[in-house]
């Protein structure tokens, strides 16, 4: 089933904006905190003084991160409001980052062969149009340069799963099959009131885009909680969660 675009993609995101900043705020959500963010940080490196495009910035507090690190950072995001907060958010904390409204599916802004590092943090999973965007991301890096993906695992979709008995069980059900490209929506969830839009790939078609547009793919993992990343601070069913749940997944991709 191929994938079609949806201009109602950006309007969702826009609707959201302010009820994402609230649930990622300036330092990331749990899971980005204690599964995602540890093997993002180790496929990116050092950072410092590298041109760095963070692709689908959302509201942009991982563009904050990076530019703290010394990178000298764009952030795109085709949604107006979440660059609008974005951009707030950079002026508030004395950042000088760019941030441009531009899809991933083409990235029209951006010209060849132009940054050292992208990264794309729950993006992937999100955009009607997979192979724009992995061609594009290959377009606009420089030669041996390097893409850092993390996207929600496409096994294991969180929005279809379901407690059973203890909280330490769970289990995800499918009404479809798991090798179909579907676009899908899921129910409202913590202090969101929208529907949420997404598209299902399985995840070798994902690995066989990369491969396609000419990437080399040198590291993968599935991010999971480890003791030194433990937050203390949120409670125990969270904190198993992050220990046992498959989340997401990341692909360090290098461009050829």
């Amino acid at each position: 089933m191929k994938i079609e675009k949806h201009d109602d993609t950006r309007e969702f995101w826009d609707s959201i904006a302010s009820d994402w900043h609230t649930q990622v705020g300036l330092d990331g959500d749990v899971n980005r905190r204690l599964n995602s963010d540890p093997v993002l940080w180790e496929f990116a490196g050092d950072v410092n003084g590298l041109t760095v495009l963070d692709a689908g910035c959302g509201t942009g507090y991982l563009s904050l991160k990076l530019a703290e690190k010394g990178a000298i950072v764009t952030g795109v995001d085709f949604s107006p409001k979440m660059i609008q907060i974005a951009t707030e958010n950079s002026k508030s904390a004395g950042q000088d980052i760019s941030f441009l409204v531009d899809s991933c599916s083409n990235l029209k802004s951006i010209k060849d062969n132009h940054f050292d590092l992208i990264v794309c943090n729950y993006v992937l999973m999100d955009l009607p149009d997979l192979k724009g965007a992995i061609s594009s991301f290959y377009r606009i890096l420089k030669e041996k340069a390097v893409a850092v993906l993390i996207f929600s695992h496409p096994a294991f979709p969180q929005g279809k799963s379901t407690k059973i008995g203890s909280r330490k069980q769970v289990s995800y059900q499918w009404d479809f099959s798991y090798f179909e490209q579907r676009r899908c929506t899921d129910p409202p969830w913590a202090h969101f009131k929208n529907d949420f839009i997404w598209f299902h790939r399985p995840l070798s078609d994902y690995w066989k885009v990369f491969k396609s547009a000419g990437f080399e793919v040198t590291e993968f993992e599935e991010p999971r909680l480890t003791l030194p990343n433990k937050d203390t601070m949120i409670d125990p069913e969270k904190l198993n969660n992050c220990q046992t749940r498959p989340y997401s997944v990341a692909f360090k991709l290098n461009k050829q």
